[in-house]
């Protein structure tokens, strides 16, 4: 190939990552004012408008990005816990440790991920606007589907291995979550009781466990 060519070649090459690099840190700039701008103001007072505002820029760079407010949303909370839940649901690809180990690596680091307060402030907006396009279905299907899918896996594996009895693993996942979330749940849905200590997550955590495995314990042969 000529040199020219080769020159040529790196030139479009440096051009493109260049570009993939502006592009990228214009979204996390997006991202970042808006998660802000929701907290501050709240999902219904924020608008895309405001953001932009805040951000520098035309609505129409925006727009690019983000195609609606409820979309910017759904992203922003994602980001919020993106790290923390792939590392919550690796928990239990740990099978060298018994259920009840793998089950409380897993559930304190759920209920951690959940009741962090910048992932309570994105799941109270959410809550709140859930209904607006198709937003709680779309949420459903990045976070509680995936999770209740890798539960259920870790679950089968424990039953195929005699260490739980069988049973509908899609439902014992679900049975477990809501006991993880037993204590806590209507607390964070009236925003009436602080956020937990790492202690409380702990001690709700051991609690549900322990009801989830006397559920699901092998029968007696």
């Amino acid at each position: 190939m000529p040199t020219a060519t080769l020159k040529n070649k790196q030139f479009f090459e440096d051009l493109e990552r260049l570009m993939r690099t502006k592009t990228e840190e214009k979204r996390e700039a997006i991202l970042a004012v808006a998660a802000a701008t929701f907290n501050e103001l709240g999902f219904e007072r924020t608008s895309m408008s405001e953001i932009c505002s805040r951000l520098g820029g035309s609505k129409a760079t925006l727009y690019n990005y983000f195609p609606s407010k409820e979309a910017l949303l759904l992203e922003v909370m994602f980001r919020a816990s993106k790290a923390d839940f792939e590392r919550t649901l690796q928990a239990l690809d740990a099978l060298d440790h018994d259920v009840g180990t793998a089950l409380r690596n897993f559930g304190q680091r759920f209920l951690g991920m959940l009741y962090d307060p910048c992932v309570l402030a994105a799941r109270r907006l959410l809550v709140a606007q859930a209904g607006r396009a198709e937003l709680g279905k779309r949420c459903f299907q990045q976070g509680p589907a995936r999770s209740h899918a890798c539960v259920g896996q870790f679950l089968q594996q424990s039953m195929d291995r005699g260490l739980l009895r069988p049973a509908c693993t899609r439902l014992a996942a679900q049975h477990l979550q809501a006991l993880l979330e037993a204590e806590l749940i209507t607390g964070f849905l009236f925003q009436h009781v602080p956020v937990p200590t790492t202690e409380e997550i702990a001690q709700c955590t051991d609690r549900a466990v322990d009801a989830f495995l006397h559920l699901y314990a092998p029968t007696a042969s």
